[in-house]
């Protein structure tokens, strides 16, 4: 046990000194969370346009104007007090303009009903759009055009008041589908879970062949025996790949939980942790199929070259899994029958699965379906391939064949 913990340790402190792995690992999800907190920072501090019922996200500025119809009698409640100014002519509208006491202010024409025109005045350093605050005057006509009568005006503002109930199957988030970026999440936890299992697998093949290519192997094998040298390894590499897998789901769910202001997502969005404790059990069963298949390429194969080659044999199935998790929900297919189907194949299973999580509801017997099946393959896989860790594998300098890794991980 003391000599598989030097090898777990081992492993651990070579991954996190590899600035590629803290890269991908830690500074890709730091460097999104910060993007995504920049935009909430500069989106809270600018002056926000109204909400749907009239009221403003942020403080508007003050503006002022000059109302030649004698349309406006009164100031609507929902237009902030102070930040509308009536101005007698242009020349003391102009005077407050200059010494900062209004942003802008508005010319109302004496036939403004007639012509619908609105003339707006503002300083050379002030874009016409850029605080989108035009509410505040347009309400204001609006109620005075209505005689005063701001619930009136607030019904004529916002006529609709529609309750949906849609009756098919929706994710368990609650998310509105009819955001880009909602419909693209499915997608993304895809990426994320290939992504992670495809490079942490990797990672297990390179160290075994490596240390094949360099004769290290043959130092090893006089100190420690071929099943703690895999144990060891899994142990490390797997530790490095959980944290690896938990700082970018943790940034999904940061970035989805507090950052929806700033990524216009719908109001009540709420993303469960459900989905979080779902994704690492599937990343590691994944992960203890995949690793250990790589880990007895590892120890067949004579050189890294070979290793990388038939590493895109044996993850094929998995990549075939991306695919379809990709494209099935941008095509609306993620509840027929061969998303279901790789959704239960233990080899497809890791990203499939979690695709409709994602995606929608999925039974609970499917769920325990797909749990148990890969549990199962991966207690025979790494039985597998702790027999293929010999001595007779580890120190030969047999070149790698499909024929030859299967054969022996079926014990013959």
């Amino acid at each position: 046990m003391n000599k598989t913990a030097r090898i777990a340790r081992h492993e651990l402190v070579t991954a996190f000194r590899r600035p590629s792995f803290l890269l991908v690992a830690f500074g890709i999800p730091l460097l999104v969370l910060l993007i995504v907190g920049g935009l909430a920072l500069v989106k809270r501090g600018r002056v926000g346009a109204a909400s749907g019922t009239g009221g403003p996200r942020f403080e508007p500025e003050v503006e002022g104007y000059i109302d030649h119809s004698d349309l406006i009698d009164v100031i609507p409640a929902s237009v902030p007090a102070g930040h509308l100014l009536a101005y007698t002519d242009e020349e003391q509208a102009r005077q407050a303009l200059a010494t900062g006491q209004i942003a802008a202010y508005y010319v109302i024409p004496a036939d403004y009903v007639e012509t619908g025109e609105l003339f707006y005045v503002y300083a050379d350093s002030k874009s016409l759009t850029s605080d989108g605050q035009e509410w505040l005057m347009l309400r204001a006509l609006l109620t005075n055009l209505l005689g005063g009568d701001d619930e009136l005006a607030q019904w004529v503002w916002d006529p609709i008041d529609l309750e949906v109930t849609n009756l098919a199957p929706q994710p368990e988030y609650g998310a509105d589908q009819s955001t880009r970026l909602l419909r693209l999440l499915p997608a993304v936890m895809v990426i994320l879970l290939f992504a992670t299992l495809m490079i942490n697998s990797n990672l297990l093949a390179e160290s075994v062949s490596s240390e094949k290519a360099n004769r290290t192997i043959e130092v090893l094998m006089l100190s420690v025996t071929p099943r703690q040298m895999l144990a060891g390894k899994f142990a490390g590499l797997g530790i490095a790949a959980l944290l690896q897998t938990i700082a970018w789901l943790g940034a999904v769910y940061i970035i989805l939980t507090a950052g929806g202001p700033a990524l216009n997502l719908p109001r009540g969005f709420t993303f469960p942790a459900s989905l979080l404790v779902w994704g690492l059990i599937f990343f590691l069963l994944g992960f203890a199929i995949y690793a250990s298949l790589m880990a007895g390429v590892g120890a067949c194969a004579s050189r890294l070259k070979e290793a990388s080659q038939a590493s895109f044999l044996v993850l094929s199935p998995l990549m075939v899994g991306y695919l379809v998790g990709l494209i099935a929900p941008l095509a609306e297919a993620s509840r027929e029958v061969l998303p279901v189907a790789l959704s239960l194949f233990p080899l497809t299973a890791p990203v499939v699965m979690v695709m409709r999580l994602v995606e929608g509801s999925v039974p609970a017997w499917q769920l325990l379906l797909s749990v148990g099946l890969m549990a199962a393959t991966a207690y025979l896989i790494v039985r597998a391939v702790a027999a293929i860790f010999r001595a007779q594998y580890l120190l030969s300098g047999q070149s790698f064949s499909l024929p030859r890794f299967f054969g022996a991980l079926l014990g013959r």
